[in-house]
Order: structure tokens, then C-alpha cells, then sequence
């Protein structure tokens, strides 16, 4: 059987006393969105930082492409061909979107001993890789904080498939926009997904995860509230156990009986 491209098993976190993490398994494989839910303090960013190499897990096992793995730092998830696009996007925001795209991999024209950015060759690479994508952005020039947030997302996801990931973990990519713009990054997000990627998808929305995922991951308190194949839970169901259903029930049965005489 193929290995995972990740597979976390009962994996945990502490810092000193507080455990920010336990006991969660999750598998990313090719061409599938894992969905990762769960409302503030649930465990998402602790996740994705075990994932991401920001931070070591202390319990459980890390597993890529079927191997142990501790990841020492960013880099060498990166390394793995696992990219993050966090939520607040690491871009230069007075800086042109082609030099962002290629910010860190810049092509260099050698004139001697000496190295100088191949500005040509960098516009080319983010252009051909934007209209692969089928992303428009008419100017490459224009300063990338002017764009709007889901283009800024859109041009990360971009960035990231150019650069080879295999991984491609998206941090509450469509938590700031509105409806429209969400349904753009969603669609780069399949369309990542098509390419053969794996995505592992960060939200506290369940209508932006049930449309695209193909497996869900509910965390509570830093701990698994339910891992699903989409086959096995439907929108309705992943909303309700979001919104805490079983605990809102209680409550409601408790307010019914004090209101009774």
C-alpha cells in the first residue's frame, strides 16, 4: 500500500503544564483536501505548526511519506515539499507581485563574481505561473499589498505549486473574505488538488470545507471531536458538531425543563 504523503498518529503538543494538543490522528494523501475544523483554541495552529516544522509535536508520531519524522524547522518542511500559507501571508506588501512570487528563489543573471536579479526572467516565471492557474492579475508590477485579499491568497497558492510542493497547507485562507472572493480562493484550491497535491485545509467555516474536502478532522479543546471520510458525514451533520450540537441540545433540554412549572 502508497504511503501517506502525512500521517499523524495520536499526535500531541505540550507547553510546560498546558497541553495545547493530544491524541490526534490524520492522514494527507495526493489529490485530496483534507479539512481541519474547529473554533478558536480547538488546536488548529498548534497542528499546523507540527506540520509546518515551527514546532515539534512531543507525543505521537509524524509520518512522511511513511517515514518518522521530526521536522526541525520550516525549512525543512519546505525541504519535504511541504509549503504553509498562513493567514496573514508572508509577502512584502510594497513590494511587486513578480518579485514576491519569486521572493526567496530569485533568478540571478552572474556577470563575473558578481550576481544580479534576472528581473525578465522573474516576471516570466510569475506570470506563466499565475496564467497556469488561470489567475488574472493585469499588472505584475503593481505593488502586492494594492491587490485584493482573495487575489493575495490566490498568488500564494500559485507560488507554492510553481515551487513544487506536495503539500500545501492553507491557514483560514477565506476567513477575512466575503463571499465571493472566498469561492475564488476555493476554486485554486481544487484546482491544486487536480495538479496531485495534497491539501490540507485550515477553517472554523464548514461551508467552505464540505464543498471542496474529502475528509474532515474536527478538533476540540486540542483534542479529535471526529475524522471523516465526506462519504460518511454531510453538511448538515459537520455544522452541527462544529457549532458544539450535542452541547447546545443539552443546554436546550435544560432551559426546557426550567421553564417547566
Amino acid at each position: 500500500m502508497t504511503a501517506h504523503l502525512i500521517e499523524t498518529v495520536d499526535i500531541g503538543k505540550s507547553y510546560g503544564g498546558v497541553v495545547a494538543l493530544h491524541d490526534v490522528s490524520m492522514v494527507v494523501d495526493p489529490g485530496e483536501v483534507t479539512c481541519v475544523l474547529g473554533d478558536n483554541g480547538a488546536g488548529k495552529s498548534t497542528l499546523i505548526k507540527i506540520l509546518s516544522g515551527v514546532h515539534q509535536h512531543d507525543r505521537g508520531e509524524l509520518r512522511i511519506d511513511g517515514v518518522p519524522t521530526r521536522l526541525a524547522s520550516p525549512r525543512a518542511a519546505l525541504d519535504l515539499g511541504i509549503a504553509t500559507v498562513y493567514q496573514d501571508l508572508a509577502v512584502v506588501p510594497l513590494m511587486s507581485v513578480w518579485r514576491n512570487f519569486v521572493l526567496g528563489s530569485e533568478p540571478v543573471k552572474r556577470f563575473g563574481p558578481l550576481e544580479l536579479l534576472d528581473r525578465g526572467t522573474a516576471r516570466d516565471i510569475a506570470r506563466k505561473a499565475l496564467d497556469d492557474m488561470g489567475i488574472e492579475i493585469r499588472d505584475l508590477e503593481q505593488p502586492v499589498g494594492t491587490l485584493s485579499g482573495g487575489q493575495r491568497q490566490c498568488v500564494a497558492i500559485a507560488r507554492a505549486v510553481h515551487y513544487g510542493a506536495k503539500v500545501l497547507i492553507l491557514d483560514e485562507p477565506t476567513a477575512a473574505l466575503g463571499v465571493k472572493q472566498a469561492g475564488v480562493v476555493l476554486r485554486y484550491v481544487v484546482q491544486a488538488r487536480d495538479r496531485g497535491l495534497g491539501v490540507v485545509l485550515i477553517t472554523h467555516n464548514p461551508h467552505h470545507a464540505y464543498p471542496v474536502g474529502d475528509r474532515f478532522l474536527l478538533l476540540q479543546r486540542g483534542g479529535q471531536l471526529g475524522s471523516y471520510e465526506k462519504s460518511e458525514i454531510d453538511l448538515a451533520e459537520l455544522t452541527r458538531q462544529m457549532a458544539g450540537g450535542a452541547e447546545l441540545e443539552a443546554l436546550e433540554h435544560e432551559l426546557r425543563r426550567a421553564e417547566t412549572p
